[in-house]
Parts: structure tokens; C-alpha cells; sequence
């Protein structure tokens, strides 16, 4: 029971994690410029997530929470208005 409900509360970290990004980039880049594939990349990479949760039992819930945000936030630095943004605050 409480690896169920550890495998839930991931799963919906990480589908709000995955909408926030999606609903955040269509406010900066819109519908012409929207990442796609680093959408699908976060989603790939949640999938992953959950499934080592539930396959290991010594990966903790806070463990897996953590790596999941970090993940998300290297894929939104490698995006061009972030990286616009970052090069024009250096230069």
C-alpha cells in the first residue's frame, strides 16, 4: 500500500511538473516556437522516473521527486528563450 501510494504521489508531481513547463512555454515562445521535443523529452523522463520507483524499493519518494525537478530544470535551460535570456544577461 505504501509503495502505491508513493507511486501515485510521483505520478502526480510529475504530470503537474509536466504541465506547468507546457503551460510556461506557451506563454513565452507560443504556439509558432512551442518545444515539442523537449515536452516529450520531460515526459520520456518521468515515465523513467516512476518506473525505477516502483521497480526498487530503497529509491525514496523524496529521492525520486528531486531528480524528477532537477531533470526539468536542465531540460528548460537548454531551450531558446532561456538561452536567450541568459546570453543577453552575460553579453
Amino acid at each position: 500500500m505504501k509503495k502505491t501510494l508513493a507511486s501515485i504521489a510521483l505520478s502526480v508531481f510529475v504530470v503537474l511538473t509536466t504541465a506547468t513547463f507546457g503551460f510556461a512555454e506557451f506563454a513565452a515562445a507560443g504556439t509558432s516556437n512551442f518545444p515539442y521535443f523537449q515536452l516529450g523529452a520531460l515526459v520520456v523522463g518521468g515515465l523513467i522516473i516512476i518506473s525505477l520507483k516502483q521497480r526498487y524499493d530503497k529509491i525514496y519518494l523524496g529521492e525520486a521527486v528531486g531528480s524528477f525537478a532537477l531533470y526539468t530544470i536542465m531540460v528548460s535551460l537548454f531551450m531558446a528563450p532561456v538561452f536567450n535570456l541568459i546570453k543577453g544577461l552575460v553579453g
